[in-house]
């Protein structure tokens, strides 16, 4: 469903970049939904200096499996991820042609476009508060929050009485710099000085149109106040829990080491009911095989309770399913598929998003929307239209051309259009009819809601 204000918005965001063709290349692999880039064996494989000048991953977590046990898939994920001396992304650049993977936003300039367009949409039909904080999740280099920026720039005359700041969750400190370079032109240095080491801000920054930039660890660190989210491609890399049903019933996922060769790991089953299979397992789950996010359903919790409290809107947007999908934990390396088990801390580790997981844990005090298709939603956002705008203004045959495939790759079935999908946490009277004035006889129903751009189908948790 198109909305009217959502059209508008979009013809006014994009009239100023109209003879813009700017093409971002990239492709996807089949079989998985996962970006990738172009072959390149020299860009995209982990040299064997590399290897060796990193610290040892696989001899941390041996030390650690020979003293307490074999670990938890999501203990491992953690470990691999995170870990402050050798975690995958604490020390490595894992976006573009020289890491592992290639997200939505590299791929074209329509995709943070459009989701620029959903914020202001969404701080419009909110009323139009004067301090608005957008926060993302993961940023990634920041080229989502770049071309989200771009809109608000070109709709000053639509948010340019509101307060705009720009909030940033992010882990790894390689690409927190990244993201400074991207954001605020500052080569990845403190714009303001040394931050806090004790405080929840690490870096902070000014956009060259002064919007203020901060960076922060975890969620709750974050400022309190009217915020609109965003989280694309964040929730896939959480720690899960892996669950196996077995006649003795359900037994969980663990990670040790092989008796036949100490050097290598393993997946194996743990001999009785853990914590957590006892606790995490839906009663009445007809999946022989199940992860779940505890991590996950946490943050949504928090999001969820911040709009609830504050008000605002969240969009997650990841690959997933709708609680039909069993075994998804993989790797990637090069851009290819890689043995999960195989080069720890060495290549990205991630498991699709149970989308069904998040509704049941965001709570019946939020409505919740979809999930829907990433291809209904970029439609539904107009961004048919945009790709025209671009097109009518694009004279080079070869832009055109990759123009047309990098959003066939965000929108067909056969890629990205039906792997990816969106979720939409909103406040509980953002779908709430006006209520009809007392006293006066009106010729008229009520004013309805206005829709939710992106979203066909409304349902609440």
């Amino acid at each position: 469903m198109r909305m009217k204000v959502c059209q508008q918005l979009l013809g006014r965001a994009v009239s100023h970049r109209g003879a813009s063709c700017a093409v971002r290349t990239g492709s996807v692999t089949p079989d998985t939904g996962r970006w990738r880039c172009a072959p390149s064996a020299t860009l995209c494989s982990s040299s064997t200096q590399d290897r060796k000048s990193r610290p040892s991953m696989l001899k941390h977590l041996s030390t650690k499996i020979r003293s307490t046990g074999p670990i938890t898939v999501s203990e491992y994920m953690r470990e691999v991820l995170t870990n402050p001396v050798a975690g995958y992304y604490v020390r490595k650049m894992m976006l573009g042609a020289e890491g592992d993977f290639i997200t939505s936003p590299e791929i074209s300039q329509v995709f943070g476009e459009l989701l620029g367009v959903w914020m202001v949409s969404e701080w419009m039909a909110a009323g139009r508060p004067g301090r608005l904080q957008l926060v993302e999740l993961g940023p990634g280099k920041g080229s989502l929050m770049a071309d989200v920026l771009r809109v608000f720039s070109q709709l000053r005359s639509v948010v340019g009485g509101a307060s705009v700041s720009v909030h940033l969750v992010e882990v790894s400190p390689v690409l927190s710099r990244v993201q400074a370079e991207t954001l605020t032109g500052t080569g990845g240095q403190e714009a303001s000085g040394e931050p806090d080491p004790a405080g929840p801000e690490y870096r902070r920054g000014e956009t060259a149109a002064g919007v203020p930039v901060s960076w922060y660890r975890r969620l709750e660190d974050v400022p309190a106040g009217f915020s609109i989210f965003v989280a694309h491609e964040f929730f896939d890399v959480l720690p899960v829990h892996k669950f196996q049903r077995t006649e003795k019933g359900w037994r969980e996922v663990l990670v040790d080491l092989d008796p036949a060769d100490p050097g290598r790991l393993r997946l194996v089953l743990s001999p009785g009911p853990t914590l957590a299979s006892s606790s995490l397992v839906q009663a009445g789950e007809g999946r022989s095989h199940v992860e779940v996010c505890p991590e996950g359903g946490a943050i949504v919790q928090l999001l969820a309770h911040r709009i609830r409290q504050q008000g605002g809107a969240a969009l997650i947007a990841d690959y997933g399913h709708d609680g039909t999908k069993t075994d998804t934990f993989r790797g990637f390396k090069g851009h290819q598929l890689h043995d999960v088990l195989s080069d720890p801390g060495g290549a990205d580790l991630t498991a699709d998003v149970d989308f069904s997981f998040l509704r049941r844990m965001a709570g019946g005090g939020v409505a919740c929307l979809g999930p829907v298709t990433q291809r209904a939603f970029l439609k539904n956002m107009g961004g048919d239209a945009r790709m025209q705008v671009l097109l009518r203004n694009c004279s080079d045959p070869s832009s055109r051309k990759q123009l047309i495939r990098s959003y066939d790759l965000l929108t067909s079935p056969a890629h990205m259009g039906e792997r990816f999908l969106f979720l939409c946490l909103l406040a509980p009277g953002r779908l709430a009819a006006p209520p009809t004035p007392t006293g006066l006889k009106l010729d008229r129903k009520s004013p309805a809601p206005l829709p939710v751009a992106g979203f066909s189908e409304l349902r609440f948790s």
